[in-house]
């Protein structure tokens, strides 16, 4: 396990540690922290690969991820790379860590890639591309986090309807706190978004993918995290 040294690494550790459960403490053969003043993690990949572990947890943010992709490479270790979905990025991540040194990487994605031709036709993504040319030429399309922008903005828009003329903070928190089965047609087929009361995650389901050539390939179904789902 590789993981950043704050609440946002510490969180994704102790949920795997959860789903895990009783298991955990046998399958975890090592656990390597580190700060993100650190300008590289190379001497954190090297000690993990000496635990001869053949699994590999990348919980990193795209710069530290990247860096651990071409570490891995330079080093030969190749265990069975999971990484987060935060680093799953074409555009910020795997292109610059080298498209030859990712493949057969397993992450998650609830959002469509845009580096994927499958969706070339798909009216939401075509949507998408000419909101990019109209409005946002400078995009790159290749870079996740665009797509997140979009789909966040207009999964606000919905929020913003269901609010009418009520703009106050407490219509806006309830309207967004309220959501039922919306989807922005960035999301994979299968994926909606769902908020409540006490509910404030709104995307709740995933589906795996693996690194193939120059870009993901989604398998299995729709995974829930929901309790009971």
């Amino acid at each position: 396990m590789l993981y950043q040294n704050d609440d946002y690494g510490k969180d994704y550790l102790k949920g795997l540690k959860d789903g895990l459960g009783a298991k955990a403490a046998a399958m975890i053969v090592a656990e390597e922290s580190f700060e993100t003043s650190e300008p590289t993690i190379d001497n954190h990949i090297v000690k993990l690969k000496a635990t001869n572990a053949d699994i590999f947890v990348n919980i990193a943010t795209p710069k530290f991820a990247a860096q651990a992709i071409k570490k891995l490479a330079e080093i030969q270790w190749k265990p069975l790379h999971i990484l987060n979905n935060v680093s799953a990025s074409v555009g910020s991540v795997i292109k610059p860590a080298g498209y030859e040194n990712s493949q057969d990487i397993i992450s998650a994605a609830y959002l469509k890639d845009a580096s994927d031709k499958q969706w070339d036709n798909d009216p939401g993504m075509k949507e998408f591309y000419a909101f990019l040319e109209k409005d946002f030429p400078e995009g790159n399309k290749l870079d996740g986090s665009v797509v997140v922008g979009y789909g966040v903005a207009q999964t606000l828009v919905e929020v913003l309807k269901k609010c009418g003329d009520n703009l106050t903070r407490e219509n806006v928190m309830k309207q967004a706190a309220s959501l039922k089965d919306f989807r922005t047609e960035v999301l994979l087929p299968g994926i909606k978004i769902n908020t409540g009361p006490t509910d404030f995650a709104p995307i709740s389901q995933l589906q795996l993918m693996k690194f193939k050539g120059e870009k993901w390939e989604l398998f299995g179904d729709v995974i829930s995290a929901d309790v009971g789902g």
